[in-house]
């Protein structure tokens, strides 16, 4: 029976459950995930993350605190100055679980216990934005989207650059097309002041007599 056992032994003395433990830790520490059992897992999780808690404080006092329980100098150095830093803004829960199926040999339920801030696969998730939930009376939303300054703000800056161009380059065209208009007509006045000049000019010319000469050759041939 289990009756008042708050801690599970995993069928180990104390001395030999402190050591595994303590290890586990290490290696937690080191390679920032394991493998183990389930049980393991959730008896690690309750030991390594006060340790992880007291590596905040970057002092003497918590140092020595935590080589009492690991016993590892390598490991306590990279606790303070690598997890302590990543871990500064978290409010506990360093660790996760993730449950991996049973052991063929002997049907054991398995897990992989990992420190949370060294999955990028998670933490890459956490920083996406949640999507809006919409609903389904949206009658001022749209009615409030129809107006001049919602469909300038929906319109791409791109494209409202384009359109200014091609008014532009249309404004320049129809300038143009004018200006020839304007040389056509001026050249088609000046036609006509030339022509009103030669035939004044044929008005003028007094009609030409034949002489005398020609006169008497007309006789003679008669």
């Amino acid at each position: 029976m289990r009756h008042g056992k708050k801690v599970n032994h995993l069928s180990r003395t104390d001395s030999h459950r402190r050591a595994m433990l303590a290890n586990m830790a290490s290696s937690l520490i080191l390679h920032k995930r394991i493998t183990t059992t389930l049980a393991k897992a959730k008896a690690l999780r309750v030991y390594v993350e006060p340790i992880i808690t007291r590596s905040k404080d970057d002092s003497t006092h918590s140092r020595r605190t935590v080589f009492s329980y690991l016993q590892n100098k390598e490991v306590v150095s990279i606790l303070f100055r690598d997890i302590a830093a990543k871990v500064a803004d978290r409010p506990g829960g360093y660790t996760r679980i993730l449950k991996m199926g049973n052991r063929l040999g002997d049907n054991a339920s398995m897990a992989l216990i990992e420190l949370v801030d060294y999955n990028e696969i998670y933490t890459s998730g956490e920083s996406v934005s949640e999507k809006k939930s919409t609903r389904r009376r949206g009658s001022k939303s749209k009615k409030a989207d129809d107006s001049p300054a919602a469909v300038a703000a929906a319109v791409p800056q791109a494209e409202i650059e384009e359109v200014v161009e091609a008014s532009v380059v249309e404004e320049v065209q129809v300038e143009e097309v004018q200006v020839e208009e304007v040389q056509v007509e001026a050249e088609e006045v000046e036609v006509q002041e030339i022509q009103a000049e030669e035939t004044e000019i044929e008005a003028s010319a007094p009609e030409e007599t034949p002489s005398e000469d020609t006169q008497a050759e007309e006789k003679k041939e008669e």
